[in-house]
């Protein structure tokens, strides 16, 4: 399964995370409505809200590659083909996860893995408020800005569009031939919401 979704304002803190890389106080989180949560991935602090595409795998890396390092880059090599198809160059940092335009971070990955089953997942900039990634220090990078697709191409992309990009890669990274998209009242039916 691949969850795409947008979440409301949220920080997130992964299990590494340093609670010194949250600098928004209260008042701050208050006036943006963002909510901050303490959460079971891997990796620091990041910015979850609209205009973001949150891809959330669910998959069995027993059937795939039992190889974390190897599932990373390949969700890592998904946005890098995604911003190719914008005509930007998608690239990686040796020192961290995640993708980069330039020394821009466009993309922040953070996962769990469970008996080789995957979970959260990817953190796609799109059309997002990049202004909300002042709050905190963004994956615990000091020295590296933050950007969007939005911001690269100086105009609002549509996210089904992106959506439907980076279904195509992802289909083809893992090597599926098709892909079931499951609307909302779907999932809430499923889970009994």
């Amino acid at each position: 399964m691949l969850f795409l979704l947008e979440h409301p304002h949220t920080y997130t803190l992964g299990k590494t995370a340093d609670k010194e890389n949250l600098v928004g106080d209260k008042k701050y989180l208050d006036e943006n409505k963002i909510s901050v949560y303490d959460i079971d991935r891997g990796g620091d602090i990041t910015y979850h809200g609209p205009g973001q595409i949150v891809g959330y795998p669910i998959i069995s890396l027993t059937n795939w590659k039992q190889d974390t390092h190897k599932y990373l880059r390949a969700i890592e090599e998904v946005i890098i083909k995604v911003c190719e198809e914008y005509s930007l160059q998608g690239s990686r940092v040796e020192k961290y996860t995640g993708v980069w335009i330039e020394d821009r971070k466009i993309c922040a990955i953070g996962i769990k893995v469970s008996r080789w089953i995957t979970l959260h997942g990817f953190a796609f900039n799109v059309n997002t408020d990049l202004k909300l990634f002042n709050g905190i220090i963004p994956c615990g990078i000091t020295d590296k800005e933050v950007t969007s697709l939005n911001l690269e191409l100086k105009k609002e992309i549509q996210l089904n569009d992106v959506k439907e990009k980076i279904i195509h890669h992802f289909m083809s990274a893992f090597g599926y031939s098709q892909i079931e998209i499951i609307s909302k009242q779907k999932i809430l039916k499923l889970i009994n919401y």
